[in-house]
């Protein structure tokens, strides 16, 4: 698998974007199940109906298309075989999933340091384990250093559950990419990697 592409998300690629979760087992593979990853985005999620996967998809091609949703594709054979959602840390405070799933990790108080969130993969269960994770957090850093971040931030869960669950990825993947454990929350560790 090391010789996907990466390719950072842009509005140009909302169909593809779509297509991939249309297609894509995650969770418990199940229709309602599908994400769309429209969760974990720059947007204030107060009104906004999640409701079912078609209203989901819709949000899903309006967020890619205005830049909304944030992060990269890996496309292999000219298919897209996974997702990394990258985003602003707080640009995602308001986000739907923030208070439901980090609603315990701190907010930055410093507004002059700037911190890129790595909020979850979606890896097509085929070509998992191969070092695709891996090169999305490479990936991530590099584009963050050129932007001007300070740290890439990571959120795993203490014990690795199951893949489906464990979105945000195993620490160890983290570790291995020259991440640190800043603080710890009751379930999950905040992890670091500084980038200047």
């Amino acid at each position: 698998m090391m010789n996907a592409e990466i390719r950072k998300l842009t509005p140009e690629h909302a169909e593809e974007y779509a297509r991939f979760f249309d297609t894509t087992p995650h969770d418990d593979n199940t229709d309602e199940s599908k994400c769309y990853c429209v969760c974990w985005c720059n947007d204030d999620c107060a009104g906004v109906d999640f409701s079912s996967p078609a209203k989901r998809r819709a949000l899903a091609l309006r967020y890619v298309r205005e830049n909304i949703i944030q992060g990269y594709l890996a496309y292999h054979a000219d298919k897209v075989v996974g997702w990394c959602n990258a985003n602003s840390k707080a640009d995602c405070y308001e986000c739907s999933s923030w208070p439901r799933v980090l609603g315990d990790v701190h907010r930055d108080k410093a507004p002059d340091v700037k911190v890129k969130s790595i909020f979850c993969f979606v890896i097509a269960p085929e070509i998992r384990r191969q070092g695709l994770a891996k090169r999305f957090v490479e990936r991530v850093c590099v584009d963050a250093t050129a932007d001007g971040f300070d740290f890439v931030e990571v959120y795993p869960y203490k014990t690795f559950i199951d893949e489906a669950r464990d979105f945000m990825g195993p620490a160890e993947l983290y570790a291995m990419s020259g991440f640190s454990v800043h603080y710890e929350t009751e379930k999950r560790l905040v992890m670091r990697k500084r980038l200047r």
